[in-house]
């Protein structure tokens, strides 16, 4: 009998995927124990590259940085919403009490039941309000995924419209059509990839060049459009597009005309009022190097003021002191 090991295939990367450069370190105790590499681009005012670091121009799922486009989508649908109620409709939400009770809100003056969701059963996406959440006896549930307004409002858009609703999740529904025609125009790109995000929607893949240019174009586009319609909406109620917590409602509260939309596996994109932008993705979608790659673009860009200190903030703690931190490297 053989007792020699079997051999296992070979794995590599693909030759075209380059090594990235290094955005943050990990800083323990005066020691670099990590390494978070990615890929950024910057753009100046004219809409012009200003600084690019890795593969900004490969594509990328933008993940729910995405959402602006398809914010944007259900308004061309024709479907009337302002305010908080279209903030949320772009949000990634913390499931704090005021976000799921203008869910349910948008839910039934529409008509709705939390039933017709197809959100996956989910916690609040705050580790805070999950904690609150749980110790008050509740479980997962579909109005408590962070992406429940946006899909309250392509469900709403659908039954407007008398297009299926059960289906309004295939990429072939007259609405998701929309959503990758918006996500085409603003990025001037083509869509190299459609996937499918954790909510269960369709994903479209983008450069970051052509993201950070997505951005550019809402906050530059013809008020009362669409596209302005949603920055200004989300640049009004930034709570709603995130939480009380979270580094995009602090920009867009402290930064005059700043329009900022996270996304998971660690994508970030910020257009500034005069059209400078920026996108990035970290490589390994580690969030804790977020902030200070965030932080550190912005200044880049030519924004000064004190909230980036505060987004750039990422301790390391060692026996509940801080003995570290995560910083940008570039």
């Amino acid at each position: 009998m053989s007792t020699s090991t079997p051999s296992l295939p070979a794995i590599s990367a693909p030759d075209d995927v380059a090594v990235r450069p290094v955005l943050a370190e990990v800083v323990r105790s005066g020691f670099v124990e990590g390494r978070h590499r990615g890929s950024l681009v910057v753009l100046g005012a004219d809409g012009s590259v200003e600084l690019a670091l890795g593969d900004p121009s490969a594509p990328v799922f933008p993940r729910s940085a995405n959402k602006p486009m398809q914010a944007a989508a259900v308004l061309r649908a024709g479907l009337e919403l302002s305010g908080e109620r279209l903030a949320l409709a772009a949000a990634s939400h913390s499931g704090e009490t005021f976000h799921l009770e203008l869910v349910r809100t948008m839910l039934d003056e529409f008509g709705l039941t939390e039933g017709d969701l197809q959100t996956p059963p989910d916690l609040p996406l705050d580790p805070a309000e999950a904690e609150a959440y749980l110790a008050a006896g509740r479980v997962r549930d579909r109005v408590a995924m962070n992406c429940s307004g946006k899909h309250a409002a392509m469900i709403a858009a659908s039954a407007a419209n008398g297009w299926p609703v059960d289906s309004y999740l295939d990429p072939e529904h007259p609405l998701q059509r929309l959503a990758l025609a918006a996500v085409e125009e603003a990025s001037g790109e083509r869509v190299a990839h459609v996937g499918t995000d954790g909510c269960g929607a369709p994903l479209m893949a983008v450069s970051l060049t052509g993201l950070a240019r997505a951005f550019r174009h809402f906050v530059l586009a013809e008020p009362g459009s669409p596209e302005r319609r949603v920055a200004d909406a989300m640049r009004a109620h930034p709570e709603y597009v995130a939480g009380t917590r979270r580094p995009d409602t602090w920009l867009m509260r402290e930064v005059p005309g700043a329009l900022s939309k996270m996304g998971a596996e660690a994508v970030q994109a910020v257009a500034l009022p005069d059209g400078r932008a920026l996108a990035f993705k970290i490589d390994d979608g580690s969030l804790r190097a977020l902030g200070p790659v965030l932080a550190r673009a912005l200044e880049l860009a030519g924004v000064e003021a004190p909230v980036l200190a505060r987004i750039a903030d990422a301790p390391l703690l060692g026996g509940g002191e801080r003995v570290g931190e995560i910083r940008a490297a570039f």
